[in-house]
Formats: structure tokens, sequence, C-alpha cells
């Protein structure tokens, strides 16, 4: 029986997320590790650093009959749970955070709490054609939420750049986002 591949999080244990990433790749596995460019200061130098961007997490992209073997492997802890199964992460999520992170650097990670704001849809910049659900604008920071991994990403995108499609009210906002799992 052929199942299809989701996107779905692991649970590592602290400052293993590479080496996770490594040995599952290892054994044939599609994982994603999102990195995140970090400028770190010493007293002599500069140096860009890349550091994951969600701290003890790394995606797998598998089949359920493949979680057991990804279980036992080691660093990982558990995959990530919503309403009692593994929490499947939307492809759009996986390649807006691709394309997140190859347009920014040093980006910012903010847990999120859902709020009521408009439905946009970003029109120019690598991210241009995508929609999401702005939080908060303050001159040209803005914060997209991504529903099914609970975070926000923060980008400096130019308001020109924005198109209002919606305002969204709270009740419309809940439901959609009550179950993120795809």
């Amino acid at each position: 029986m052929i199942t299809t591949k989701k996107w779905y999080a692991v649970y590592t244990r602290p400052k293993w997320e590479k080496k996770v990433s490594q040995i599952l790749t290892a054994r044939k596995i599609e994982t994603y590790c999102p990195l995140n460019k970090v400028q770190k200061q010493w007293s002599d130098r500069k140096k860009l650093m890349e550091e994951p961007l969600f701290t003890s997490y790394v995606f797998v992209n598998t089949s359920p009959n493949e979680h057991h073997q990804i279980q036992q492997a080691e660093g990982i802890i558990n995959f990530v749970y919503w309403l009692g199964s593994p929490a499947v992460i939307k492809d759009e999520e996986i390649e807006t955070i691709r394309k997140f992170l190859g347009e920014y650097k040093n980006v910012k990670l903010e847990k999120a709490a859902v709020n009521l704001n408009d439905r946009v849809l970003i029109t120019g910049g690598l991210l241009g054609g995508q929609e999401g659900d702005v939080i908060e604008i303050n001159n040209s920071s803005v914060k997209v939420y991504l529903p099914s991994l609970g975070y926000r990403l923060l980008a400096e995108i130019e308001k020109t750049n924005i198109t209002v499609l919606k305002k969204i009210n709270v009740s419309e906002y809940r439901a959609a986002y009550r179950n993120p799992v795809a």
C-alpha cells in the first residue's frame, strides 16, 4: 500500500537539530532543518553563523508507516502532536519558510498567539504572490503567521508591496485556525 508523504515536525534533544537532520538523511528520509544566518560578535571579530531557526525542531517528509523508524533515531524525542496525532505541516508553509530564509538574514522567531488581522496578498519581493494573515504592521515590519507551526516570522516588507484582500472577523479567524492540520 502506497501512502502519501507529508511534512511533520519532530522534537529533538537540545542542540541536536543538525545532527538529527544528518542521521535521518543518511537513512534516506527527507528532512528540512531551517538554518538562520546570524552575525555573531566576538571580542576580535564578527562571523556569520548558521543556527537552527526552530530550536529543537526538524521537519521530516514521510509517510505514517515510517514514523516508528524515525522515532528510533538518535536525538529524536518524539513527533510534535496536535489533537492526539502527529501534526501535519502544510507544503506551502515549508516552502514559505524556505523562501523567507532565502531572502532575509537574521530572521527573528516569536511564539505566536492568534490575533485578529487582515488577509493580505504580498505583491512584491521573493514572497510575492503569497497570501497570509498579518498580525501587526509597524512602519515596514510585517509579522506573518504560519498556523500549523504556531510561530510568527518577522520580515521587513514595504507597505507598498501589500494589498489587503479582506478584513477577517474574530469568529472566522478562530474557526479557520482551530485545527491547523491539513
